[in-house]
């Protein structure tokens, strides 16, 4: 078979007309031509940190999604399945990935649960990882969240970083802020990346002790702008990811969208393409072609290098871009609670006029800390304050029934009604805000009901997307997940809120290895302190 077009060498940085004879799925020879073509062909874009489950999207969904915007290949941390159904989750995970055209990297959670500060569904100790690395289905260590573990030492956080060295794996790292000896002593532990910078200093620092640096460009964190600069004199230490993505932004672009973003902003192609195709397949061993002679015939062709619209995908020679799966993946039994909750479960007992406030930032998973001084006259049951945007959060356990944990959030700017999910990372209990106590118990013994989804639930209308795997993917389509959402966050919108991904932000409500304030269902977490702190101060 041959493919001619404009070729694309990133290693030796430049472009020639030529023709690529593909013979068993390798490229045989690339023979250079003088004829003029309109098309490219060059490696695909890999994504190099992503947690699927946070598309709504299968394995196979999010496949067929990212081919289409020439993403070949992603790096996957199953975090958010191995929180809920542990390795059964994984496994569910892989089957998901037979038959599909795609480079699937999975890495073994390092972190389940994330913290001690909440509850999952299953746990992951050295001696699952080991069992994932010795039956080969994962091939790292995904991202190590207890920096505090790896600094102070823990055994079991020492174990798990063992085994990857053992097995020759690289490790991931997550470590938001971490500087000076703290950071030397997480780096030298073996850690070799990081995607939670925010800033250059940041990420120089990093850079300084060894580590790569996954620029993200998600659907609540967006990180490429404050971080471009980085392509100046760090390429080789670079990588582009995603983290955590919906399906309507992976329809509209994915890497692909932060690769033109680079392009129009006058970063050099060839940095760019290392980055975004050759950096991931190189630092974590990927089993991808990446258009030398000799590799296997891995590669997209595109209309320009500018906008990078995707002819077609080729996956070991064939073209792959509209693939047809042989044999679909099947459920699996997870657990989730039978009891709702009722409105006197949000009722609170007024302990001090004072309060601690969780502070959204929009397009960011960090949070502020504020605090609240409530009006002498305010009532026992403190409720939501829609004129000062001080909304009540739950937390409700979603494997166990337990009753539900309350504090108030601010950012979300909603005038009625109340949102819902079964996705709060990592441990993926309910989480949900409001403005009237009834919306909220309305919105979360919906999901309760369905085992799972996302909610919006007011006293007028209600919009429901259930998922079905795990309370965390749907196996519908991605166009069909994209419309669902809209719909979902355009009622969102209508009742007031502007944030550009309130239920990605609402999500990560619940993450306590995110600074500065978060909620669990074991209480408000304070990661300045690693500890959970009173509401009431």
């Amino acid at each position: 078979m041959k493919i001619s077009g404009n070729i694309v060498d990133v290693f030796s940085k430049r472009i020639f007309s030529g023709t690529l004879m593909i013979e068993k799925g390798h490229i045989k020879d690339i023979v250079e031509e003088d004829n003029i073509y309109s098309n490219y062909i060059l490696p695909g874009f890999i994504d190099s940190h992503v947690h699927i489950e946070s598309s709504l999207l299968t394995p196979n969904e999010f496949a067929k999604a990212a081919l289409k915007n020439g993403v070949v290949g992603a790096v996957c941390d199953p975090h958010e399945i191995a929180n809920v159904a542990g390795v059964n989750g994984i496994d569910f995970m892989l089957q998901c990935t037979k038959d599909v055209p795609f480079h699937f990297l999975f890495g073994a959670p390092s972190c389940v649960p994330a913290s001690p500060f909440d509850s999952s569904g299953a746990v992951l100790s050295s001696k699952e990882i080991e069992h994932l690395f010795s039956t080969k289905r994962a091939f790292f260590l995904a991202e190590m969240m207890n920096f505090v573990g790896v600094v102070n030492e823990d055994r079991e956080v020492l174990a798990k970083l063992s085994l990857s060295k053992k097995y020759g794996f690289p490790i991931d790292g997550h470590a938001p802020g971490l500087s000076g000896q703290e950071l030397i002593k997480y780096a030298n532990a073996g850690i070799s990346t990081d995607h939670e910078c925010t800033n250059v200093h940041e990420a120089l620092e990093k850079i300084k002790y060894g580590m790569k640096i996954l620029i993200r460009n998600g659907s609540a964190a967006q990180n490429l702008a404050d971080l471009a600069p980085l392509f100046t004199n760090c390429a080789d230490d670079l990588m582009l990811c995603s983290d955590d993505i919906h399906a309507d932004h992976l329809l509209e672009g994915g890497i692909r969208s932060s690769v033109k973003w680079l392009v129009g902003h006058g970063y050099d192609i060839f940095d760019i393409l290392k980055v975004a195709c050759i950096n991931p397949v190189q630092h974590y061993k990927m089993d991808c072609g990446l258009l030398r002679v000799g590799d296997k015939a891995d590669f997209i062709v595109v209309d320009n290098l500018n906008d990078f619209n995707v002819q077609e995908v080729y996956f070991r020679g064939i073209p792959s871009m509209h693939f047809q799966q042989k044999s679909l993946p099947g459920s699996f039994v997870f657990p989730f609670r039978d009891k709702k909750i009722a409105v006197d479960d949000l009722l609170m007992a007024k302990k001090s006029m004072s309060m601690r406030v969780i502070e959204v930032i929009d397009k960011q998973i960090i949070t502020n800390e504020l605090l609240y001084q409530w009006p002498d006259d305010a009532l026992n049951n403190f409720e939501s304050t829609v004129s000062e945007d001080i909304l009540k959060l739950v937390v409700c356990n979603r494997y166990e029934n337990k009753p539900p944990v309350i504090a108030f959030v601010k950012g979300f700017k909603l005038k009625y009604g109340a949102i819902a999910s079964s996705v709060a990372h990592d441990s993926h209990n309910i989480i949900a805000v409001g403005v009237r106590d009834e919306d909220i118990v309305g919105a979360v013994n919906t999901i309760i009901e369905n085992k799972g989804g996302l909610a919006f639930f007011s006293e007028q209308e209600k919009e429901f997307l259930p998922l079905k795997y795990g309370g965390l993917m749907t196996g519908m389509p991605a166009e069909e997940v994209a419309e669902a959402f809209n719909r979902l966050e355009k009622k969102i919108a209508e009742a007031g809120c502007s944030l550009h991904s309130p239920i990605m932000n609402l999500s990560f409500l619940a993450l306590s290895v995110i600074p500065t304030l978060k909620l669990t269902d074991k209480g408000l977490f304070k990661i300045a302190e690693y500890s959970l702190v009173d509401l009431f101060c």
